[in-house]
């Protein structure tokens, strides 16, 4: 039903697994036509909160709508007006390229007609119109993403949930499902998904939350989040080996923060210029130095920690 509200809104938006909290009191307004990412390490809450949204688990405690819809109670009509594209593509291998769209559009009840027209549009979307007959197997894992991104449209969704869209795609498959999600953003689709990727997040994402530990620890625009969570630049320091607890305090003063790394120190610096006259001043001889500027994976690593969780 229209609504001059959110799309999607959550207050105090909680999912217990017994003792476990997944996700713990989330609040949440994403409006239509907008891109939004959740990025957080794993465990973070952040696929518990997919599935919430998309009403296939249900919400422990707290407040969620959809399309201004209960999930508890309209689970039918909110998944009727999704796209779902999973981390795994869960493709039947048994059948063609178009058929794997025609069949699961029965599932929404669209007559056949109307799904070959709809299927023979997404392949072309898609570009894998000269595959339409081909056995989905042989596909590569690109082609394999893509299809998936077109079964998920094949109900025309006013909003597309997308699970980590470009996991394991080499740099051409991925760009191409990037320009693809941006036309349908473009066409009034509204986007919400979850990646490891601080690219693409920054590439695709009008807004995103970090996740941890069940709760969102930062918000904002990707610009926003780096201005207020890092610098402008980063200098990165390769000292030979043994020199990794080289002396920095000559950068007191131009450095924000100073992290050390097993292979590297990064210094974090509104004038990375100011910040190498300084390591020069001081007589350092990095045997590498590369100077960039921040971005969200500096902001990700700030707020959840370097330290890997399996």
């Amino acid at each position: 039903m229209p609504s001059d509200g959110p799309l999607i809104e959550a207050h105090a938006l909680t999912k217990r697994f017994g003792a476990f909290t997944a996700v713990d009191g989330v609040e949440l307004a994403i409006g239509k036509g907008e891109s939004f990412g959740f990025l957080g390490p794993n465990g973070a809450g952040k696929s518990s909160t997919m599935r919430m949204i998309a009403a296939v688990s249900p919400v422990t405690s707290g407040y969620l709508r959809v399309f201004g819809l209960d999930p508890a109670t309209d689970g039918p009509a909110i998944r009727a007006r999704l796209g779902v594209v999973p981390q795994e593509d869960s493709l039947d291998t048994e059948l063609s390229v178009e058929e794997n769209l025609v069949v699961y559009g029965r599932y929404f009840d669209l007559a056949r007609p109307l799904l070959r027209q709809r299927a023979a549009e997404l392949l072309e979307f898609v570009q894998l119109s000269e595959r339409a007959k081909d056995q989905v197997e042989p596909l590569s894992g690109g082609m394999k993403r893509r299809l998936t991104i077109a079964r998920g449209l094949v109900n025309d969704p006013e909003l597309l949930l997308l699970d980590e869209p470009t996991t394991g795609l080499d740099p051409q498959a991925r760009h191409l499902v990037w320009d693809r999600l941006y036309r349908l953003k473009q066409d009034g689709t509204t986007l919400v998904l979850t990646t490891h990727y601080m690219d693409e997040a920054e590439q695709l994402c009008d807004r995103l939350v970090v996740m941890d530990g069940g709760r969102i620890v930062a918000e904002g625009t990707p610009v926003d989040l780096i201005r207020e969570h890092s610098t402008r630049e980063v200098v990165e320091l390769r000292f030979p080996p043994g020199d990794a607890e080289v002396d920095l305090d000559a950068v007191d003063g131009v450095a924000s923060r100073i992290e050390r790394l097993p292979d590297r120190v990064l210094v974090y610096t509104d004038d990375s210029d100011a910040a190498l006259a300084r390591v020069a001043t001081a007589g350092l001889r990095p045997a590498a130095v590369l100077t960039r500027r921040s971005t969200l994976e500096d902001v990700f690593l700030r707020l959840t920690g370097r330290q890997l969780i399996d």
